[in-house]
């Protein structure tokens, strides 16, 4: 009998400690994802590379991590808590070495893939973790303080790698992550339940390969946007080759016993299109700790360490306030959460581009706060409103969906705004001035994103009896 059963209104001192220690390993792989974002500048001097090119560290750590969340379903029934724990946490330390000492880019790219496995493992595997061993009338606390590492870990990496990258270089954000994840591994251990059996289900590999293409495919097609242009065959092909694998992954499933990811999901309209708008919000989320940090540094001069500790101050915030946002939905349900946040969300990203050109550090800090509680009070209580209204039966399939969806998305978003932000090439104007434009018109996609939410969340509250 697990704890919920026995007593449903408490959580067991070895459930907090397991749920702390994962979430931490979860907090650590997210917070390298977005650390090497202001490095960028001096990564493409010091190994002579593009922005096209060096935005693969965080794009292909995303990528990685999202191909890993496919599985995460499949992990979760095949392996127990315990050695998915010991696995990512091993992944995590052997990417950080591999990073740390690498001596070329290429190196270095490889030494982050590795290291992405890390966030792949232990996001699903914490999510999973609080809905078993957390009780109904709690979870939209714990789901909030869980959501909480996907918010704040990725808008805090910039800031950590801008400090550790003034104390030392670049290097330094790897070494000084070492020791900690081996405290976690220590530290969980011991405490990491089972709370359902493992059983030997066979890995379904002709579609994982179909969405591993259809990922990968897509990211690479946009990513040559800043090179081939929109009408290019790199360009074109990526998306066309992304749409056919992936209908043929969704033919395949069909006819399939063993499905990789349950599609059928798809049929509740409050989790679909919870789940776009979940989705948007993550794109927006870490496309804008990429854009900012380096809009700073190419445009208004910052080093890299003021371009990090800019977004501190919404960080700190979010961070602050999370638990509030989880206790409003438990209290006054999911619409007064999303829709105050989304507000705030739309106005953060009007003025971002309507100031466009303009923007100054303390300025962009203190949008970047409204931003960021708004996004936050949304992103973790659409998550959590739309697992409400799965079946416990489809839960750990619906948490595959959206841990997936959420790191493709920040991949994506990532390439997209890089591609955005390098689009602009006038002639007798300066890089930074270029850089300037092109931002204006990255944060025009954010705000176009963000009223597009609205709609999302207006069908999911017309379908959705209750929302408590």
């Amino acid at each position: 009998m697990t704890q919920v059963q026995n007593d449903p209104d408490k959580i067991s001192r070895q459930n907090l400690i397991a749920i702390f220690a994962v979430a931490m390993m979860a907090f650590l792989g997210i917070l390298v994802e977005t650390s090497m974002n202001v490095t960028f500048p001096t990564l493409m001097k010091t190994m002579h590379v593009s922005l096209s090119t060096v935005q693969w560290i965080t794009t292909g750590y995303l990528l990685t991590v999202a191909l890993l969340m496919i599985t995460s379903a499949f992990l979760k029934q095949r392996f127990t808590n315990r050695k998915l724990f010991v696995a990512g946490a091993s992944l995590f330390i052997l990417g950080d070495l591999i990073c740390a000492l690498a001596p070329v880019f290429p190196v270095l790219l490889f030494g982050r893939l590795v290291q992405a496995g890390c966030a792949g493992i232990a996001i699903p595997l914490m999510f999973n973790v609080v809905l078993e061993s957390v009780p109904r009338s709690r979870l939209g606390f714990y789901m909030g303080m869980a959501g909480l590492i996907l918010m704040i870990a990725p808008a805090s990496g910039p800031t950590f790698g801008g400090i550790m990258a003034s104390l030392g270089n670049w290097r330094l954000i790897f070494w000084s992550t070492l020791p900690v994840e081996a405290i976690i591994l220590l530290l969980g251990f011991g405490v990491m339940k089972q709370f359902s059996p493992v059983k030997k289900v066979s890995f379904v590999w002709g579609q994982f390969a179909l969405l591993a293409v259809s990922f990968v495919s897509f990211t690479m097609g946009l990513n040559s946007l800043t090179t081939a242009g929109w009408l290019s065959w790199q360009f074109l092909g990526g998306l066309i080759l992304a749409a056919l694998t992936l209908t043929g992954y969704i033919q395949v499933s069909k006819h399939s016993e063993n499905q990789l990811l349950k599609l059928e999901i798809f049929r509740n309209p409050v989790f679909t299109f919870s789940f776009v708008a979940y989705v948007i919000l993550q794109f927006c989320n870490i496309g804008i700790n990429f854009a900012l940090p380096n809009y700073a540094q190419i445009v208004v001069g910052a080093s890299s360490l003021f371009g990090g500790l800019m977004l501190f101050p919404g960080s700190l915030v979010t961070a602050l306030l999370q638990p509030w946002f989880g206790h409003l939905l438990d209290e006054h349900g999911a619409r007064l959460p999303i829709l105050l946040g989304s507000s705030l969300f739309f106005v953060a990203a009007l003025c971002f581009t309507v100031i466009g050109q303009r923007l100054t550090v303390i300025i962009i800090a203190a949008l970047y706060v409204v931003f960021s509680i708004g996004r936050s009070m949304a992103f973790g209580n659409t998550m959590t409103n739309g697992l409400k209204e799965v079946d416990f039966s489809q839960r750990a399939d619906a948490n595959a969906i959206y841990n997936t969806g959420q790191q493709f998305a920040g991949s994506v978003g990532t390439t997209i705004l890089a591609a955005l932000m390098s689009s602009v090439k006038i002639h007798g104007m300066s890089y930074a001035q270029e850089t300037a434009i092109g931002s204006r018109l990255a944060f025009g996609l954010i705000l176009t994103l963000s009223v597009i939410n609205f709609g999302l969340y207006f069908i999911v509250f017309h379908y959705q009896k209750t929302d408590k």
